[in-house]
């Protein structure tokens, strides 16, 4: 599974003025309605049920909010920069500033674990991170995500 197989390069955005989660899950449901087809009311309420079990903020000013949603057929992604970072509830109790949102299916078990370790290694990566802050071209982000990148030895 690659990134690019999940993400749209219309699904990603720089966004200058989100003032709350909740705004930002709104944001990424728009998103996703837009280059997707899902509802975005359908999408933001899985978003809120998902982050009531826990925050989705992983650290160093990421989150992977995620959710399962009904009527799906294949795992989505979209991408938000936020330029002024955003209180999430972190575990490291950072703000956020990077948003991958992803949608998976109600049944797609393990293609969504995968999906969201995909997401999850390519956002830990700090010098990707870094080139991704840098930039506010929508094309630009697309491609540092999706580009390829060798695997490093554990």
């Amino acid at each position: 599974m690659e990134l690019s197989s999940i993400l749209r390069p219309q699904a990603v955005k720089v966004l200058s003025a989100v003032s709350s989660k909740k705004r930002l899950f709104q944001h990424i449901g728009d998103l996703a309605e837009v280059v997707y087809g899902i509802s975005s009311a359908i999408a933001v309420d899985a978003l809120l049920e998902r982050e009531a079990l826990g925050p989705t903020g992983v650290g160093h000013g990421v989150a992977l909010p995620h959710a399962r949603v009904h009527g799906l057929d294949d795992v989505i992604g979209t991408f938000v920069l936020l330029e002024k970072p955003i209180e999430f509830d972190s575990v490291d109790r950072q703000p956020v500033d990077i948003a991958f949102g992803l949608f998976a299916p109600e049944d797609a078990g393990v293609d969504h674990l995968k999906a969201l370790a995909l997401v999850s290694r390519t956002l830990r990566d700090s010098e990707r991170c870094a080139k991704l802050r840098a930039n506010s071209s929508p094309t630009t982000l697309y491609a540092l995500l999706t580009e390829g990148r060798p695997e490093k030895a554990a």
